[in-house]
């Protein structure tokens, strides 16, 4: 052994020499730790077994760039609520000012929850069922209901897909074929569809053509097969996206996460082009300051910013768990959440560009239709040509004069102006009609392209967009399945995403009956809100006061290679528990104030009615939210009364290449501390800059730690504090 190392120095001096088993490894062999006398866990060593642990945590796959990760982080996080939500919310809530709520929800809630859930995923290189199991196995629930969320949203999410490859492939035609109402023959006279005439053509395209609705979701119709083929489709894109992991999914992220924004950018300079698109902007960030004091605004922000950046899903996890060890996270969190901000204002620059052009087309539209009204009462003489004013031509008529000779006709006419049925057609109106959704997408939106020169072209555009939008939150939230389940099971990649995709298909088809589009309703209002949110408040609490904050910002340090800031303490701590708490509550208070419902279309009626669903559907409703989340008390049942093993009983570490590697995955707080840590971390070899640990507001040292017998053995061997060893 080398004179210098601590056991010669020992042996020549007198003096109490503090050391870890690292130091007393640094100038051996490797050894392994299960064939060795260290060998503490009663288990008989396993070749096969530590083979192929070994090769698991050696050869887990990797990001092939640092670009590709980010692309596949903002690929899942900006999804169709950028573009068909987050807008509908700033003109409900104010315009720009609801901006103001958001931006801070965004940084005391989402940033710091975002940077965890990356963090813990580098760290511990596992999806999410292997993450909590880890952190604290009493709540290793989690990460199974984490998977179970993701797989209620897939199941819809991928329908949202199929319905825009539908009308992505109804856009190669000119003129498109919701621009103009069908004409039926009604024996030798062509006359309108009277449900098209009553609606509008894109409304009626959309019940009927496309979805051919229901009455109500107890009126199943039988399969739409239209709807069924184009599910096989985006099923079959995921699951090719997916077949190879990283690898292919990786890849598919280079056009699937840029595209949206190339089309975005292209939108946006042709909306701030057409007449009309800057009323649209004006509207939407005229701020409604006083809105900022409404609660309901603030749950809203905050209910949007938690599901913007896919948190709990398990997907944000997943993606992270394949970077090196060293790499930034934190930079990774802070880019992701602000580019997903910028996105969502993007967006929504090109909506109330697009939606300003609309309602100016709509005010023309009614201007014309009540000036011929008002014609028609000149010439039957029920209104005086007094009442006109002199310099109105009703050839050029502007919806200013046409303003006016309302507000007259309205004056002199008070008693009887009622009856006349003339419309003020003001262009305030038009734009507070707020849509979002798919009566956004698929309504709104669509129409206003009608309008469009070369309209298929834009069209082709804004579906293809609405597809890679889709595809890149469905790889992430296919990855908050596949990885976790691999990483426990050891099941085989390709078959295990093939089934998958399979049985989703299979149970998808509910969504493609003609009451399909109730059930889509159904579970994005209800199936992931809630357990979502618990799930977020469990990670927050197991990182933050079970595993410990100071704990965990000290292997933060030693991870990143620099403290963060004193900022997460806080916010992982406090704020955003609170915050999160207070989120629940107001959304189970929501729950009992709000009657669940849904909007159904009457074909009798060409309008849409709101109605409350049955009791079968409700308990359909009620067994989603226990569903996704059962696995948290259960697990804790099951573990906590040691029904079945948490795996605190092994600890099993090899020695490799000078460096230890290890998998105590569900040890104890107190066992997993003094197993893992040494006296003095700082003494351990490192690949990374030397630097002060952090352990929190007003701690000046390195944790503390007991210097009586390790675990529940007792048997005095402390384990050196290195990045590969701990969390």
């Amino acid at each position: 052994m080398p004179k210098n190392s601590k056991v010669t120095q020992r042996e020549h001096s007198s003096e109490h020499v503090t050391e870890s088993v690292a130091d007393l490894l640094a100038h051996q062999e490797p050894v392994d730790y299960k064939r060795s006398v260290l060998n503490v866990t009663g288990e008989t060593w396993d070749k096969q077994k530590e083979g192929d642990e070994d090769l698991d945590a050696e050869n887990r796959p990797a990001w092939n760039s640092k670009l590709q990760y980010i692309l596949a982080q903002i690929g899942y996080s900006v999804g169709l609520g950028n573009v068909w939500r987050f807008p509908y919310l700033c003109q409900k809530n104010g315009g720009g000012a609801y901006l103001v709520p958001y931006l801070v929800l965004l940084i005391i809630i989402g940033l710091p929850l975002f940077f965890l859930e990356l963090a813990v995923g580098q760290r511990i290189r596992r999806g999410s069922i292997g993450v909590w199991n880890y952190i604290c196995p009493r709540l290793g629930g989690i990460g199974y209901a984490s998977c179970l969320v993701c797989f209620f949203v897939g199941l819809y999410y991928n329908v949202i897909i199929g319905w825009s490859i539908f009308y992505f492939f109804k856009s190669f035609q000119y003129p498109l074929p919701w621009s103009e109402c069908p004409i039926v023959k009604n024996g030798s006279v062509a006359v309108v569809e009277t449900e098209c005439e009553r609606s509008s053509a894109t409304t009626y395209f959309w019940y009927r053509e496309t979805l051919d609705i229901s009455n109500s979701i107890s009126e199943s119709g039988g399969l739409n097969w239209k709807m069924t083929l184009c599910l096989l489709v985006a099923w079959s894109l995921v699951g090719l996206a997916m077949i190879k992991g990283i690898q292919s999914s990786g890849k598919v992220m280079y056009f699937s996460s840029l595209f949206p924004y190339v089309v975005l950018v292209c939108f946006l300079v042709r909306g701030l082009l057409l007449r009309g698109a800057v009323d649209g902007i004006m509207h939407m960030f005229t701020p409604k300051l006083d809105k900022m004091l409404d609660p309901q605004v603030w749950r809203e922000a905050a209910t949007q910013v938690f599901f913007a950046l896919g948190l709990g899903f398990g997907g944000v996890i997943a993606f992270s768990s394949y970077n090196k060890q060293d790499n930034n996270c934190h930079f990774d969190a802070t880019l992701v959440s602000f580019i997903n901000f910028f996105t969502s204002v993007l967006a929504t620059l090109v909506v109330f560009a697009v939606l300003g052009f609309k309602a100016n087309i709509m005010n023309e539209k009614c201007v014309v239709e009540n000036a011929e009204k008002i014609l028609g009462y000149l010439n039957s003489n029920v209104l005086s040509h007094d009442l006109i004013p002199p310099h109105v031509n009703f050839s050029h008529l502007t919806a200013k004069d046409y303003n006016e000779m309302y507000r007259v006709i309205m004056t002199v006419k008070e008693g009887h102006f009622k009856e006349l049925g003339l419309d003020a057609c003001l262009l305030e109106d038009e734009l507070n009609k707020s849509v979002q959704g798919t009566g956004l997408a698929f309504i709104a939106f669509t129409e206003a392209m009608t309008h469009f020169p070369a309209s298929p072209f834009w069209s082709v555009m804004f579906f293809l967009m609405l597809i890679n939008l889709g595809l890149g939150s469905m790889i992430g939230t296919m990855s908050g399945i596949t990885t976790p389940i691999i990483d426990t099971f050891k099941v085989r990649k390709e078959v295990f995403t093939v089934g998958c995709c399979i049985f989703a298909f299979v149970v998808g088809l509910i969504f493609v009956q003609r009451s399909g589009n109730y059930f889509v309703t159904m579970f994005d209002d209800y199936s992931a809100t809630l357990p979502l949110t618990v799930v977020v408040i469990l990670e927050n609490i197991a990182v933050a006061w079970i595993y410990g904050t100071k704990k965990f910002m000290q292997e933060l340090t030693e991870m990143l290679g620099f403290r963060p800031y004193q900022f997460y303490y806080y916010t992982w701590k406090y704020v955003s528990p609170i915050c999160m708490a207070v989120l629940m509550t107001a959304s189970i208070i929501q729950l009992g104030v709000s009657p669940p419902g849904y909007s159904a279309w009457i074909r009798e009626e060409a309008a849409e009615k709101f109605l409350f669903y049955p009791t079968w559907a409700m308990a359909i409703l009620i067994s989603l939210i226990i569903l996704a989340s059962l696995p948290l008390p259960l697990v804790f049942i099951l573990r906590q009364f040691h029904l079945v093993s948490d795996g605190s009983n092994a600890l099993s570490v090899t020695y490799k290449k000078g460096r230890m590697m290890k998998d105590i995955s569900n040890l104890e707080d107190n066992d997993e501390t003094r197993f893992i840590l040494s006296k003095v971390p700082s003494e351990t070899p490192s690949p990374m800059p030397t630097h002060r640990s952090y352990l929190g507001p007003g701690s000046n040292s390195p944790m503390e730690m007991s210097s009586a017998p390790n675990g529940r053995y007792g048997s005095g061997y402390l384990l050196a504090s290195t990045p590969e060893s701990e969390l």
